[in-house]
């Protein structure tokens, strides 16, 4: 028997899609009154989220066109959680104690909890990372990422 019409806009996947879709255009407005230099970034980003989130849902529908069975989204919940929590976690952190310092400890951090432990790769990692958006962005660009509320703005 076919699944109804309601149930294809129930699956998770597509749940999923529609709420990153609603999620990264909240977002997209406010970049509308920053310059286009400090836009560019955060735009680019959430435009390509959405195309992605797109993506995501026109290949979950035309799998369930095709009769297939959603998949469950997640086989450890506790970990998604988790990963959210982080996330939430290192916003806070740039605010308070800025971007810099935040960015140098979550980086090691997710990878450490996500399975990774080579003290060496982690510190690879950080360098790398922190090093290439310092280089790019408040070296090239002259742009300044948040120093915290702690340190002043």
């Amino acid at each position: 028997m076919p699944e109804s019409r309601n149930s294809r806009l129930t699956r998770p996947e597509t749940l999923t899609a529609l709420g990153i879709i609603v999620v990264a255009v909240g977002f997209l407005v406010p970049t509308y009154d920053l310059r286009a230099i400090s836009a560019l970034l955060p735009a680019a980003m959430l435009v390509g989220l959405i195309v992605l989130s797109v993506a995501l849902l026109v290949s979950d529908q035309r799998k369930a066109s095709m009769g297939d069975e959603a998949q469950q989204m997640t086989k450890s919940p506790k970990r998604v959680i988790g990963a959210f929590l982080l996330i939430v976690a290192y916003a806070l952190a740039c605010d308070f104690i800025g971007f810099y310092v935040s960015t140098a400890v979550t980086i090691p951090l997710v990878a450490w909890v996500f399975g990774y432990r080579s003290p060496v790769g982690l510190l690879i990692a950080t360098v790398i990372v922190v090093g290439t958006i310092w280089a790019i962005f408040d070296f090239g660009m002259s742009q300044d990422f948040p120093t915290g509320r702690f340190w002043g703005r």
